[in-house]
Order: C-alpha cells, then sequence, then structure tokens
C-alpha cells in the first residue's frame, strides 16, 4: 500500500470509532426510587425501553457514576441474559420481579461474554457501578417502584 492509501484507510477507520462513540444513545432518565431496609434511596437511572436501546445498554461508556444506573424495562416476565460485550465499566445488575422486588443481585466484569442470566422470570434488570448497591444498602428482597415508570 502506499502512503496516500495509508492515510486514507487510517482516516476513515477514525471517523468510523469517532461515529461510534458519538453514536453513543441518551435515554430518558428519571429519580428511581428503591426502597429498603434502610429507607428510601434515589437513584438517577436512564431507562432502556425499546429492543434497540436494551442492546445498547452502557456498551462504550468510560464512566458510571454512583447514584447513576440504568433500568431494562420489560412490559411481561421472562428469563433475563445480559452480558458485558463492549462494556468497559464493572456493574452489578439486580433482576427485579414484576412487583418491583430485587430477586437478585451480581457483579459483571468489563467485557466479559459470558452471560449473566436471572435464574427464573423476572420484569427488570437494573445496572449499576460495581458495588453500588452494597454502598447503598440495597438488598435482596428491597423495592424498587417501578410502577411509577409507566
Amino acid at each position: 500500500m502506499n502512503s496516500s492509501r495509508i492515510f486514507k484507510f487510517a482516516f476513515f477507520l477514525f471517523l468510523t470509532v469517532l461515529s461510534n462513540c458519538s453514536s453513543i444513545e441518551r435515554f430518558e432518565e428519571r429519580d428511581l426510587v428503591i426502597e429498603g431496609s434502610r429507607g428510601r434511596v434515589v437513584l438517577r437511572a436512564e431507562i432502556a425501553r425499546t429492543p434497540s436501546e436494551q442492546s445498547q445498554g452502557y456498551m462504550h461508556r468510560q464512566v458510571i457514576k454512583d447514584g447513576e444506573g440504568m433500568l431494562f424495562y420489560y412490559e411481561s416476565d421472562r428469563v433475563l441474559s445480559f452480558w458485558m460485550a463492549n462494556t468497559h465499566v464493572p456493574l452489578s445488575i439486580a433482576f427485579i420481579s414484576s412487583d418491583g422486588r430485587i430477586v437478585e443481585i451480581y457483579d459483571m466484569e468489563p467485557l466479559n461474554l459470558s452471560p449473566v442470566q436471572s435464574s427464573r422470570s423476572v420484569r427488570h434488570a437494573l445496572e449499576v457501578p460495581q458495588g453500588w448497591f452494597e454502598r447503598a444498602g440495597i438488598r435482596v428482597g428491597d423495592r424498587v417502584l417501578v410502577e411509577e415508570l409507566r
């Protein structure tokens, strides 16, 4: 390859990477209330409602702050499965029943392609920075007030 072709290829590659980084979707944001054994906790959550939003999730993000999360909102119960493709931030995930109860919490490692799956049918999933549930005093059995999101 001559230097002109190499330059054009490198420039095309740069534009492709740049367009992928700038195309990170921003989702609807809401305050999400979690009722726990230590009282109420408010989390600023992005809401992933559509299949496109749910596929994107936290991919390509470099920073997710404590007190922020993403709620994957579904209209019906199902076994949910998540992985960390193109996700660079360690996360914790809570699987949530239709009545808002947290039924399971798992940690997920960056870029790990092994699925993390709910052990039963649930309605929603909530991703937060890894360890946030513990730091906020949120446990299995606590309730996420998802009915306010309809």
